[in-house]
Formats: C-alpha cells, structure tokens, sequence
C-alpha cells in the first residue's frame, strides 16, 4: 500500500470540500484533496441549479396562463413539450456542471486523490484499497444524500428523489411528491404548472421551512388554490401496480380511494452522508445516528479529550444545508486546519446573517433564526400584505404576506417570514439589516423606490413601528 504524509485532508470535492481545499491552500499548508464520487457539486449536479431550470419552465408555462389577466391572448391551447423541457434542464445542468469540473482540473493531480476514504485513526485515512493517508488536520466535506424511506423500498424504480427528477426526457404524467418541505414544494409546484398530475403528502402539518403560524396558513391556502397540498395527510401503504403506484389513505382499503401515480417523489429530507467512513475509528463523539458533534462557530468536531483534528464543513455536519453556508464553513474549516496543522490556535470564523428562499410562486423566505426561535412577549411583529400592494397588483402577482418580528426592547430588527412575491430579493435587503444590527427606525430611514415590491417592506415596517411606540418601546435613532 502507498503511504503519503499532508498537513491538511480534505474529503469531499463539492463547494464545502473545494473551499476548505483552497483556503488550507491559501494559508500556507500543504493539501490534499480527495474524492470517492463523481467530480461536481451538489448544486450544480441535483440541487439548485438543475432545481431552478426546472422552476424556470414552470413559470414561462404559468405566465402564459396569467397573460389573459392582462388582455393578452394566445390561439390554442398552450402547449408544453416535456422532451424539450427536460433537454434543457439536462443540458444547461451539464453545463454548470463542466464549470465545476474545470476548477478541479486546475488543481494539479499531485494535490488530488480519487476513491472513497475511511478512517483508520484521528490522523489516519485509507483511500480505496492503495493508499495510506496521515494528515495533521481533516476536513470533513461529503455532502449529504437524499433519504429513501424504508417504507417505500417495495416501489422499486417508481420510487424516486430529486436526485433522479434531473435525469428524465419526458415529464411523467402523475406524481406523488411526499415532503412538502423546500425541495417538495418546488419540484411539485413546478411538475403541476409543467402539466403533470401532482399531488403533495406531508405529515405533521408543516409547509416548507415557515414557523410563523399565520404564515403558513396563508401560505397553505395560497398553494392549495393552485394544487393539491395535504400537509398532515394519514396516508396507507403504498404499492406497486405494475408501472405505477397506488396510494391510500388509512382505514379506506377500498379499491376506490386508491390514487394512482407514475412515480412516488420522497423529498423527505436529505442525511450526511458519513455511513463510509468508518467514524467509529476516531474518537469523535457521534449521535446516535453516527452524526459527529461540533462547533458552529469554528467548525471543529468535538471529542472527550478536546484535541480533535477533525473538522466538518457543508451538508456533512447537518447544521444549514445551503451553498452559502457551505462556503462559509468551508473557509472556515480550511482555514482553521491549516491552523491547527502548523500548531496555531485556531479561532472562531465571520458567520453571516441566516438566510433561506424557498423558490415556489410566490416565493418563502426566511430571514434570521426563525419564528420558532423567538421568545413570547419580547418582540413585536410588523405585518404587510400584498394583496392590495401597487407594484404586485400591476404584475397580477398580488398574493403574499410578509411578517417582520422587532425586539420589544431595543427596536432592534430580528428577523422576517413571508410568502411573497420576488421574496429572493426582499430577504436579501432584510438579511443586510439584520446583520448590520438595524433598528427599525434606521431601517425606515434607508430609500424606498415608488412602485416597487419593496415597498411591502416599508409598510411591515411602519407597522412594527407603530406597534413599538404602542408598547413604549424606545425605537432608537436613525442612522
């Protein structure tokens, strides 16, 4: 067996992986990176890109439909074309995807090892059956892989994720999408406006990422005008008739109230994936799902004696699957094993305001912690609907409802759910604020453009004004 010495290991070669790789680089250690999959992110391979060209269909085909609000109208019926739809989507995924490869390229083969890699030690890692790998530091970086539930493994090939969707030539003509979380609600937001027969399962009542309970029911009536949408649905067994599926609600065995689908979506969820690696070997301390602990803020995984060499970055920590959480906690990772490995201190790494966008129609967005992480009765919550907003209702997008949350103390702003229109854009405006540790009143002190979406967020905000001032909380000064 080959045997090789390095300052700094990382495994895995998607975002988190390559930008740990290349800030260990940058900080002067030597580096190896190394990868057992596929070259290509999951961005760019089955996430959110391949996911947004998709969506980008759906909506050229769903504005079509909304042309006639305006006066505009088309001969025929409109017709959608899943061969050329899917053609697109694959060939511009490539694309991104030949963008990935070529920076891996650039990395010279001496700095690059190829084959799934196992502990066999804290320091020690095997690559395939060749190669015997000692690194002062470790980057953790292997993603994570879209869950099957056990459930459904009689369905065979008619149970499918979103990692499969991007590979299609022809649109099916019924699915089932169980998860109604972000990656539910896109694809099966998007199949529905693309002509296929959707229906969407969940349990437990949620809707997407949103904690806010007006929101989410705002946002439950919202989807179920356009689709079918059954957040806590009791569903039976599923089974497998021939090339589709039959599913029933329990306690109605009945050959009736089956429904019947080509394909079964679980969008239940994605794990990280760590099962290959042989954690056990180390001595990290592992959760019962053999999930390492770690520390958000510098990104190291913990171990009883407090000395570990072992760092995590990405989806494989479970903490916020995001590519620009990735980004961050790869630098972080790279840089602070760079650190440890020529015996500095490593030190905490510039975590950014929490940000998510859900890219349905209208869009969710979530801006800082969440509602769920709000403590009752020390803020406010500043409301602005969008039903009645100028822009909106000129683009006959005048659906939405945006919640902006203030401490009751300060005036400082916390954080914002909406479902709203172009709320990709709007959560960005509302991250910088909070990130910057805006009040309310400097908020409101910054431009608003006439007639634009973003005025929603100037009325969210003279409604936590006002409601501050009602509870004489000190709004503090404009900047």
């Amino acid at each position: 067996m080959d045997t090789r010495q390095a300052d700094v290991a990382v495994i895995g070669a998607g975002t988190a992986g390559l930008t740990a790789f290349h800030a260990a680089r940058e900080a002067g250690a030597d580096t190896v990176l190394i990868e057992g999959g596929v070259y290509g992110t999951t961005c760019a391979r089955v996430g959110c890109m391949p996911s947004k060209l998709l969506i980008a269909a759906a909506d050229a085909a769903h504005a079509v439909g909304r042309a006639p609000g305006f006066g505009i109208h088309t001969d025929g019926a409109l017709r959608i074309d899943g061969h050329e739809v899917m053609g697109r989507v694959r060939r511009e995924r490539d694309r991104f995807i030949d963008f990935v490869l070529r920076d891996i390229e650039e990395i010279g083969e001496s700095h690059r090892l190829y084959g799934p890699a196992r502990f066999a030690g804290d320091h020690e890692l095997v690559i395939g059956e060749r190669t015997a790998l000692t690194a002062k530091s470790i980057v953790v970086a292997t993603g994570a892989v879209a869950t099957r539930p056990e459930a459904f493994r009689t369905l065979g090939d008619r149970l499918i994720t979103s990692d499969d969707v991007f590979d299609w030539h022809h649109l099916p003509a019924a699915v089932a999408v169980v998860g109604p979380g972000i990656v539910g609600l896109e694809l099966g937001q998007a199949l529905h406006r693309l002509g296929v027969r959707v229906v969407v399962y969940g349990h437990g009542g949620r809707v997407g990422p949103i904690g806010d309970p007006q929101v989410a029911a705002y946002a439950l009536a919202t989807f179920r005008e356009e689709f079918p949408l059954e957040p806590d649905a009791n569903l039976g067994p599923m089974e497998r008739h021939g090339e589709r599926v039959a599913i029933r609600r329990a306690g109605r065995p009945g050959p009736g109230d089956a429904e019947y689908f080509d394909y079964v979506l679980a969008a239940t969820g994605r794990v990280p994936n760590l099962e290959r690696l042989d954690l056990a070997k180390t001595t990290l301390s592992l959760d019962a799902k053999g999930v390492p602990a770690y520390d958000p803020a510098t990104t190291r995984a913990i171990n009883l004696r407090g000395d570990s060499a072992i760092f995590l970055a990405g989806d494989a920590d479970n903490h916020i699957p995001l590519l620009h959480e990735a980004l961050d906690e790869g630098r972080i990772a790279g840089t602070n094993a760079a650190r440890l490995a020529r015996g500095d201190a490593i030190e905490a790494g510039h975590r950014r305001a929490p940000m998510a966008v859900v890219f349905t129609d209208p869009q969710i967005a979530i801006v800082g912690g969440g509602f769920r992480r709000l403590k009752a009765g020390t803020f406010v919550t500043g409301r602005a609907s969008f039903e009645d907003q100028g822009r909106a209702r000129i683009l006959l997008r005048n659906s939405g409802l945006l919640h902006v949350y203030a401490d009751l103390d300060s005036g400082r702003f916390l954080g914002a759910e909406m479902l709203a229109p172009d709320a990709e854009h709007l959560a960005h405006l509302l991250a910088w604020a909070l990130q910057n540790q805006m009040t309310i009143a400097q908020m409101l002190a910054m431009p608003f453009y006439h007639p634009v979406i973003e005025e929603g967020v100037r009325t969210a905000l003279h409604d936590a004004k006002a409601k501050l001032r009602a509870a004489h909380a000190p709004l503090g000064k404009a900047a």
